[in-house]
């Protein structure tokens, strides 16, 4: 997608992200809470502090980066925003110094690293950054390739009395790139949030991870850690930088 950049999601959406994406459950809060334990976390894509913020409340020292300088503003707006230590940055390379008991990505944001050697960079940026025994959540979709038609797909993601929201995605199979348009239409006028994502199979995010030092500790199908299987719809998966944790 030409002009599209690291911040360009962000920037786009950030007036309308809260009310478009709502859904942080206390079962999410609960494992994230439980891995930071008594040490700080790190959030990478932070946003508008759909998690970061209730993850603050409980007590968690919570940092976040985030390409995005209107996400983090409307973070930092908020109440309880300025317990949240937000940086502007791009995640391949992380600035905050940590070290952190828990590096976490959620919402396929992880995705949002556009090539494979970006996602490489990042891993190995969080191993940099776990203290012994620390822990890397990544929370991602697994990739469902029938949904595209000759390599795009056009669907209804809500139909309401006063606006539609359609998804327009091309699929680069090559490239394993995904490109969307968020569009609502609404009796306000039209409104266009683009993405472009770089997805990678569970497998192969094992590999990156391995080649950063990491280890594979657990995968599941939801944040209730009911078990990964073939029919799950995204997975949560732990690293540890410590094969015995």
């Amino acid at each position: 997608m030409k002009g599209y950049e690291a911040p360009t999601y962000g920037d786009l959406i950030a007036e309308a992200y809260d009310d478009l994406y709502v859904d942080v459950s206390e079962a999410q809060l609960d494992v994230l809470e439980k891995l930071a334990g008594d040490g700080a976390a790190l959030e990478l894509g932070v946003g508008t502090g759909r998690v970061a913020l209730p993850l603050a409340e409980r007590g968690v020292e919570v940092h976040g980066v985030d390409a995005s300088e209107d996400m983090l503003d409307r973070l930092r707006a908020k109440p309880g925003g300025e317990f949240v230590r937000a940086t502007v940055s791009d995640f391949r390379i992380i600035e905050p110094d940590g070290p952190f008991s828990l590096v976490y990505v959620v919402f396929n944001t992880f995705f949002s690293l556009t090539s494979q050697e970006d996602q490489l960079a990042c891993f190995a940026s969080v191993a940099d950054h776990l203290e012994p025994g620390g822990s890397f959540l990544i929370e991602a979709f697994y990739p469902d390739l029938s949904r595209f038609d000759r390599g795009q797909t056009v669907r209804a993601t809500s139909v309401g009395l006063d606006a539609v929201q359609l998804e327009v995605t091309q699929h680069d199979p090559v490239r394993q790139l995904i490109t969307n348009q968020h569009v609502v239409l609404s009796r306000e006028g039209t409104r266009m949030y683009p993405v472009v994502l770089r997805y990678a199979w569970p497998s192969e995010l094992d590999l990156m991870a391995l080649a950063a030092g990491l280890r594979l500790r657990e995968r599941w199908g939801d944040w209730d850690e009911r078990p990964f299987t073939s029919g799950s719809g995204r997975h949560i998966t732990l690293y540890s930088n410590d094969e015995d944790h």
